[in-house]
């Protein structure tokens, strides 16, 4: 079940599990159900959570 686009805050750690390569990534913000991240190995991306689901992660 997808999280929901609420939970991601600026500051947070997430993955994209459809994307994996693309490593671990920041919040940078998040309107409406669009959240920018910040991700290690594809920079920045405007992802759409109702459609791509993120991953929270403990890692960091």
């Amino acid at each position: 079940m997808p999280y929901p686009a609420s939970l991601f805050e600026p500051g947070m750690l997430v993955r994209n599990p459809a994307a994996p390569e693309w490593g671990l990534g920041q919040v940078q913000s998040r309107i409406g159900d669009r959240v920018t991240v910040m991700f290690e190995e594809h920079g920045k991306q405007v992802i759409d959570v109702s459609h791509v689901p993120l991953e929270p992660s403990l890692e960091g």
